[in-house]
């Protein structure tokens, strides 16, 4: 019950970033240097201002199923607008196709799928139980340095199992607890950003950072949050192949009691 309250005031990410409607179908919103990633805004920052949008033009009763998004510009910090059309399918399942922009013109589009929680016959299952790791108090934090990460002091980050970045492991993957400083409630806008918490999956191997930007990143919900999420929540970022200049991380997040949250993948350039 402690948690549950406490999830009740935490800061939505709409709070966060001043997202407000503007008119029919037109969202605005803020995004300081502060969530600054390694060259721009943090791309999991974008992702969950999307799905924000999203919520709000497809209806909030509808929870978020799928996100599917695609960086087309270089975003930079300031001011964000977003407009939003919506595809309902029958009754319980809705398409909300939503495309940011900046005085650049358009830097990110993304279709989002929300859908009712419905009674069916097939029993719940997963195929992705969580790791077995030390608890996050059990476990030393790590800092993303701000001077080249801004972003990195929004995360409370403690390492629990794989090698740490930049350290020239010959494995590829990395599995933290995080919470999000200040605190936000845990949800599906939230862990777009947490799944972008951890640097690029091909970081433990190297030993100098490089330039990974995302392309394309989706996102896929296995809870409607009917049941609240703790914090902080476990995250494993796993490199599944890199050749040709192009880089693939899954990520999955768990709560803390190992429910698995969230499925997501990005695809990345490689510059370097």
């Amino acid at each position: 019950m402690v948690r549950f309250m406490k999830q009740l005031t935490d800061r939505s990410p709409a709070e966060e970033f001043a997202l407000g409607a503007t008119g029919p179908g037109s969202w605005q919103a803020r995004v300081d240097r502060t969530w600054r990633g390694w060259t721009g805004p943090h791309g999991g920052v974008i992702a969950a201002l999307l799905v924000e949008v999203a919520r709000r033009a497809g209806g909030d009763e509808l929870p978020v199923r799928a996100v599917d998004l695609r960086f087309l510009g270089r975003p930079v910090d300031g001011v964000f607008t977003f407009s939003a059309t919506v595809r309902p399918l029958g009754r319980s399942t809705a398409i909300v196709d939503v495309v940011a922009r900046q005085e650049s013109g358009e830097v990110a589009a993304a279709s989002i799928t929300l859908g009712r929680t419905a009674p069916s016959s097939v029993p719940d299952r997963t195929e992705r139980p969580a790791p077995e790791v030390a608890a996050s108090d059990a476990c030393a934090a790590f800092r993303l340095p701000p001077e080249i990460v801004p972003v990195g002091a929004h995360f409370e980050i403690r390492p629990a199992a794989g090698p740490l970045p930049l350290t020239g492991a010959a494995q590829a993957w990395m599995c933290a607890w995080i919470a999000m400083n200040p605190p936000m409630i845990i949800d599906a806008a939230t862990l777009a950003i947490l799944a972008d918490a951890l640097p690029p999956g091909i970081f433990p191997t190297l030993s100098a950072p490089i330039a990974v930007p995302t392309v394309a990143f989706s996102m896929h919900l296995h809870t409607d949050f009917a049941s609240p999420a703790g914090q902080p929540v476990l995250v494993r970022a796993a490199n599944t192949g890199t050749g040709g200049g192009w880089s693939v991380d899954d990520i999955d997040i768990w709560d803390p009691t190992g429910r698995l949250l969230v499925s997501a993948r990005q695809t990345r350039r490689v510059l370097g």
